[in-house]
């Protein structure tokens, strides 16, 4: 048994490996890494092979969606799969944002296969320096 930790960042991987678990085919989700910095936070989502007009991002009331589908290579009917790791067929994949990201200055970017998602975050919520005022 494998045993994996999910971020709070991650409901939706929680949600689709229980999925695949149970045997339900078609479902995949992207690998995604997400981080954060005293900038902001970061969604890196691995979707090779995929246009960028096929990759659809929703922000909404704090939780932002990426959709999209992968379509199926067209087969040979001889063809024998020995191993089928790449998924295809429709995906999504949400994030519940922390409360101090920026919304209004979210921005994206897709560059060999990968989606870059920058969610700075507000100013109040950045750190910052405070200078010892001598009296």
């Amino acid at each position: 048994m494998t045993l994996a930790t999910y971020a709070p960042f991650d409901v939706d991987r929680f949600l689709s490996d229980v999925l695949r678990t149970v045997g339900a085919e078609g479902v995949w989700a992207p690998a995604c890494n997400t981080y954060e910095n005293e900038q902001g936070f970061w969604i890196q989502a691995v979707l090779p092979g995929m246009e960028r007009k096929d990759i659809e991002i929703k922000l909404d009331d704090g939780v932002l969606t990426l959709k999209g589908e992968r379509k199926e290579e067209a087969t040979e009917s001889q063809r024998t799969y020995f191993v089928r790791e790449i998924g295809w067929g429709p995906f999504s994949r949400s994030f519940r944002l922390p409360t101090n990201v920026d919304t209004s200055k979210v921005s994206a970017s897709y560059k060999d296969g990968v989606l870059t998602i920058e969610l700075p975050k507000r100013e109040e919520a950045k750190p910052r320096r405070i200078t010892i005022e001598t009296a």
